[in-house]
């Protein structure tokens, strides 16, 4: 049985800003069957000249957020702006149609056409506008130079790569000159080398149309090296947004931290800590090395608290030990395993008193299996997070 909707908690218009594309108000979506809300109460904006990310795992919420703006699907409560324009405002019954919200959108699948030219692939939308024939034809050539298709017009679907359809796909979005283009999972079917192209491709686009694309995926990478801002979402809740660096190097809360890169989880005592949440850490099995971090809960951490230290694997230097004393700083650890990768070494250390962890290392300074190691930690900068583990435990 579906849950009854909630009253939307934001339904007023935003403030006139011309440097707003979109702005989503209280939007809920609870899809029939379903005891749980797809999307919980989800406020936020989208600025002209933005790539904004929804990133999360499947069921998160972010693929119904986008197809709400889009028009695909009906919230249950709130308001969904375009620029100043209203298109959704559920207390009244508005619901603007897909065909009249000026969207471009390119999904998962390309949709090329095989019975037709990519000039008629990407005219269609213009077709079903009935614009003017040399109206249509302008944009197409238009389109087809932004996406790098110049001369393709007379190409058929099937004999272009899955790169050139992607890109006729993005082309065919352009095409209607839309106020924000949508990207719901565009390059999951592109090989790996092919992604790397087109997401260089779409940034250099974005740069040059300078308009709002809202861009849905599952794939850090592609959020954390596109994105001017990530939302990442969780069971139809926004975790924590902004932009890339600060959700890699300042996560909000655990799923964060977990979700967002590689973290290793280092045990420590807190020696010291101040109102602001500032910690100074003293890693268990070397108490000498200090670092530094924080804690984002809201009641802080106390001083002698255990806790655990989320830190990135490029954040921790790996020192062959050469059988000296070891260094101002650092924590003892003995290699287990070493993999070449091709651009890194990856080592399985076993780490004085916090069990093993998985680091990189450089690979023109290669350290032999068994090997003693030390390892330095960037001094500052990591994320703290209380902790039940005590001496007892080890």
């Amino acid at each position: 049985m579906t849950s009854a909707a909630p009253t939307s908690t934001a339904t007023a218009k935003p403030d006139d800003d011309a440097k707003i594309a979109v702005s989503l108000r209280g939007l809920w979506k609870t899809y029939p069957g379903s005891s749980k809300p797809a999307v919980q109460d989800l406020s936020l904006d989208i600025r002209d000249g933005e790539i904004l990310t929804l990133l999360g795992p499947s069921g998160c919420g972010k693929t119904t957020t986008l197809r709400m703006v889009a028009g695909l699907e009906h919230p249950d409560a709130g308001d969904i702006y375009f620029g100043a324009q209203a298109v959704v405002m559920t207390a009244k019954r508005l619901f603007m149609s897909p065909d009249k919200r000026n969207v471009g959108m390119v999904f998962q699948s390309y949709a090329i056409w095989p019975h037709m030219t990519v000039a008629e692939n990407v005219a269609f939308p213009l077709q079903a506008r009935h614009f003017p024939k040399n109206e249509i034809k302008d944009r197409v050539a238009k389109a087809l130079d932004l996406v790098g298709l110049a001369g393709f017009e007379d190409r058929q679907g099937p004999l272009l790569s899955g790169g050139q359809q992607q890109r006729v796909a993005f082309a065919r979005a352009l095409v209607t000159e839309p106020r924000v283009l949508l990207l719901d999972e565009p390059f999951s079917n592109l090989d790996a080398k092919l992604r790397e192209q087109m997401r260089v491709g779409v940034k250099l686009l974005q740069k040059r149309l300078n308009i709002a694309m809202l861009f849905v995926t599952h794939d850090q990478i592609e959020a954390l090296s596109l994105s001017n801002r990530i939302v990442l979402m969780n069971f139809g809740v926004v975790q924590q947004q902004g932009d890339p660096r600060l959700l890699y190097e300042a996560p909000s809360n655990e799923f964060v931290r977990d979700f967002v890169g590689r973290t290793l989880l280092f045990k420590g005592k807190v020696q010291s800590s101040n109102g602001a949440g500032q910690l100074a850490i003293a890693l268990e099995g070397a108490p000498d090395c200090v670092v530094f971090g924080r804690t984002y809960h809201p009641d802080g951490i106390a001083s002698g608290a255990a806790v655990y230290m989320g830190v990135r694997p490029e954040d921790v230097e790996i020192l062959p030990a050469n059988g000296g004393a070891p260094p101002a700083g650092t924590i003892g650890g003995t290699v287990q395993a070493a993999l070449f990768v091709g651009e890194r070494i990856e080592y399985q250390i076993e780490i004085d008193g916090q069990g093993a962890m998985l680091l990189y290392g450089e690979r023109h300074r290669p350290i032999e299996e068994a090997n003693k190691v030390w390892l330095k930690l960037r001094p500052d900068g990591h994320s703290a997070w209380s902790s039940n583990w005590s001496h007892k435990d080890e």
